[in-house]
C-alpha cells in the first residue's frame, strides 16, 4: 500500500488530521469530491474580496490552544461578528442587548428592559412548553420572539415554530449591556488571506486529488492505504442501508455589484416571514475591505433531498436514533474512522472541529 492513511474530504477536520499525521511520519493521501479543497470553509477571491462560497464563517473560540494552533499557519484579523436584524424595515442589533431593547421599546436602562421582558414572560408563560414557540416566549417574551426569532426560525427549518420541538432552544442569551459582539469568546477573527489559504498551509506537501468521489470506487481507494478517515455523510458510507439522515440545505444567490458598499455590515438577518431569504452576506466587510466593488450573497434555507449538499442536520429524536445505529456499525470497523460534521451528524463550530481533530489524532498516533 502506498499510504498509511487515506483521508476522504479536505475540510477543516480532515486537513488538520492530515497535517498532524504527516508531521508524525505517516504517509497521507487526501481525496476530495469537489473541484476545490477546503470543504464548506472554502473561500475564493474576486477583485480582492474573499467570498465565503458556502456561507459566512467566523472563527471564534475560548480555547487558547486551538487559537494558537490555527495562528501557526495564518494571520487572523480582528473581525468581531455584530449582525443586524431587519424586521420589515426595522433594524435591530444582535444578539439581544441594550441596543436591541432601546430600538424595540426605548428602554434606556437594564432595569427598564428587564421589567418589560419579565412582564411579557409572565403574561404568556407556559408551564410545560410543548414547542419552540412556547419555549422561546418563556425565555424572552412575546416582542422579541415575534420580531427577531419566529420568522427567521421558520424560514431556517421550513416549518412553524408551533411544530418545532421545544428542545431546539434551550436558552436565548440576553445581555443587559450595550454590547453587539455576537460571541462571548475572547479569540475571534477571520484569516486575512481567506480560509482556503489556511487549508493550503495545513496540507502543504501532502498528496491531494480533487474531483475524486471515494464512494464511486471505494475498493480501489481502500487498496491504497492501510487506514481510512472518512469525513462524508455516515449514511452514504453504508449505502443508506438503514435509512437516510435528514438535513436542511442552503441556496446562495451571489451578486457582483459595481458599488463600494451595499448594506454597511457583513451580516444582515431578515427576521420577518415575508422576506424569502434568511440573510444577506456582504463579503468584503469580513476583512474590512475598501474595494470599489462589492459582492453580496442572499441565503435561502430550503428542503433537502438526497443528492443535495447537506448543511444543517435535523437532530430530532428520529434522526439521532438513526445516527446511533450507523455509529454502531462504524465502531465495528477497526481500520476506518468516520468523523467531522457529516460523519458525526452534528453541527460543528470551527474551533470544535479543530479540537476534535487534534484529540482524535492523539489516539491514532499512539
Amino acid at each position: 500500500m502506498m499510504y498509511d492513511y487515506l483521508i476522504v474530504g479536505s475540510g477543516l477536520y480532515g486537513s488538520v488530521l492530515a497535517h498532524e499525521l504527516t508531521k508524525a511520519g505517516k504517509r497521507c493521501l487526501i481525496i476530495e469530491k469537489r473541484n476545490h479543497i477546503g470543504g464548506n470553509i472554502y473561500t475564493r477571491e474576486w477583485e480582492g474580496i474573499h467570498i465565503h462560497q458556502y456561507g459566512a464563517h467566523i472563527f471564534h473560540t475560548d480555547n487558547k490552544l486551538v487559537w494558537d494552533y490555527v495562528n501557526e499557519f495564518v494571520e487572523f484579523n480582528n473581525y468581531v461578528n455584530s449582525p443586524i436584524a431587519n424586521y420589515n424595515g426595522e433594524l435591530y442589533n444582535l444578539p439581544f442587548n441594550m441596543n436591541t431593547f432601546y430600538q424595540m421599546w426605548g428602554a434606556k436602562t437594564p432595569d427598564e428592559a428587564r421589567e418589560i421582558i419579565e412582564k411579557q414572560r409572565k403574561d404568556n408563560f407556559t408551564d410545560e412548553p410543548k414547542n419552540l414557540k412556547e419555549q422561546a416566549i418563556n425565555l424572552v417574551g412575546k416582542d422579541i420572539f415575534e420580531k427577531l426569532i419566529e420568522g427567521y426560525t421558520e424560514k431556517q427549518w421550513g416549518r412553524s415554530c408551533s411544530e418545532l420541538p421545544a428542545f431546539i432552544i434551550k436558552r436565548l442569551p440576553v445581555r443587559f449591556t450595550f454590547n453587539n459582539n455576537y460571541f462571548n469568546h475572547p479569540y475571534q477573527g477571520i484569516p486575512k488571506k481567506g480560509y482556503t489559504y489556511l487549508i493550503e498551509k495545513l496540507i502543504e506537501n501532502i498528496d491531494v486529488k480533487t474531483n475524486t468521489d471515494y464512494l464511486e470506487n471505494r475498493d480501489y481507494w481502500n487498496s491504497q492505504a492501510s487506514k481510512i478517515i472518512y469525513t462524508g455523510p455516515i449514511d452514504a458510507f453504508f449505502d443508506y442501508k438503514l435509512g437516510t439522515l435528514e438535513y436542511r440545505k442552503v441556496r446562495f444567490d451571489t451578486q457582483y455589484l459595481d458599488i463600494p458598499n451595499f448594506q454597511g455590515n457583513a451580516v444582515v438577518n431578515y427576521t420577518d416571514k415575508s422576506t424569502p431569504y434568511t440573510r444577506i452576506i456582504e463579503h468584503k466587510h469580513f476583512n474590512f475591505g475598501q474595494q470599489p466593488k462589492t459582492v453580496i450573497s442572499y441565503e435561502y434555507s430550503e428542503e433537502w433531498s438526497l443528492g443535495d449538499e447537506p448543511y444543517y442536520p435535523i437532530n430530532d429524536t428520529k434522526n439521532n436514533e438513526l445516527y446511533r445505529q450507523y455509529k454502531a456499525l462504524a465502531d465495528t470497523l477497526p481500520d476506518v474512522h468516520i468523523g467531522g460534521r457529516l460523519g458525526e451528524y452534528r453541527y460543528y463550530d470551527m474551533d470544535k472541529t479543530v479540537a476534535a481533530a487534534l484529540s482524535q489524532v492523539e489516539s491514532m498516533i499512539d
